[in-house]
């Protein structure tokens, strides 16, 4: 994923398709953009709720009640076509199945961590994501990097680096989400389908895996899906809906706003998780992680500025 022309959104990994340069936001546009990212900035509220069971299980839900919210949604657009045109095309389906592995895992990875209590590291990872966005595009596309966009990435290495140090340990949740979503951008980018419809492809690709897991949860007597605790049962039902209609949301938002706008706005999806992990989880927010984070602020702001400028430019 070119981060100089698009952006994902926080934990779904989206691909954007903003409005040509030039061009003004819609206010519908920042609504369905805005609606999202508030979402996603609660949904660790929801994971939390979910924490007793076991993020495999709730990662498997995710997926199984996700194909008919989306299903749904392609029917009332009468795009069924494309996913008949993609399921005929070998290579579609096998960047599909790339893109659908990656994005499992991001999800995955996220459900446990909010439960393990790392909430805060989750955050830091989806602030990191657009700077790892960059460097991937230098690196994988051989894209130059402006001035500002090398700061950028330096002062988010400085902010890892002091994280590795004080932890002991490389903040391995907050890179890991980083990367597995920048990779899943790049990658879906090259997927020739809209993002409602890979989104249903993706978790098509996933639902025997999904399916099958749940079926033997429940014959071993290990799952927590049972009308008999109608408490788990509704809330595990709901992880489609969390999942899919915030992502869908935000497809029809990031294609009526530009992509300043969208650079600006999905900071507010892991600035709501980041203060929901202290304020209301009550994890801890030391002086190392004041440092790190002020680090990765100043760094945002230098990239959004560049993005401003490059926006400029183009409509010059």
């Amino acid at each position: 994923m070119q981060a100089r022309h698009s952006q994902s959104a926080p934990g779904e990994g989206a691909t954007a398709s903003p409005v040509e340069a030039g061009k003004g936001d819609s206010a519908r546009g920042l609504f369905f953009a805005l609606s999202a990212y508030g979402l996603w900035g609660f949904l660790p509220l929801y994971m939390k709720a979910v924490a007793h069971i076991p993020a495999h299980e709730v990662l498997a839900h995710r997926i199984l009640w996700s194909v008919p919210v989306a299903g749904i949604l392609l029917l009332i657009l009468r795009r069924t076509a494309d996913i008949t045109a993609a399921l005929k095309s070998p290579r579609t389906l096998a960047m599909a199945v790339l893109t659908a592995a990656i994005i499992s895992t991001n999800w995955g990875t996220y459900v446990w961590a909010i439960a393990a209590d790392r909430t805060v590291e989750t955050a830091l990872g989806y602030y990191i994501n657009p700077l790892v966005t960059v460097a991937l595009g230098a690196l994988l596309l051989g894209e130059k990097l402006t001035r500002l966009q090398l700061v950028a990435v330096a002062l988010a290495v400085v902010a890892v680096a002091i994280l590795t140090v004080a932890t002991g340990g490389l903040p391995w949740v907050s890179l890991f989400l980083a990367f597995t979503f920048a990779a899943y951008g790049y990658l879906r980018k090259t997927l020739p389908i809209g993002p409602s419809q890979g989104f249903f492809l993706e978790v098509v690709i996933l639902l025997p895996f999904a399916l099958g897991w749940a079926i033997w949860l429940a014959a071993s007597g290990q799952g927590h899906f049972s009308p008999a605790n109608p408490a788990d049962f509704w809330l595990l039902m709901f992880a489609g809906p969390a999942t899919a209609v915030p992502l869908i949301l935000y497809a029809f938002g990031a294609k009526l706003l530009r992509i300043t706008t969208i650079g600006i706005t999905q900071y507010t999806a892991p600035t709501m998780i980041a203060a929901i992990g202290v304020f209301v989880f009550g994890e801890p927010f030391g002086t190392e992680r004041i440092v790190a984070f002020a680090l990765i602020w100043t760094a945002l702001a230098l990239y959004t500025w560049s993005m401003f400028r490059s926006q400029k430019t183009t409509e010059n």
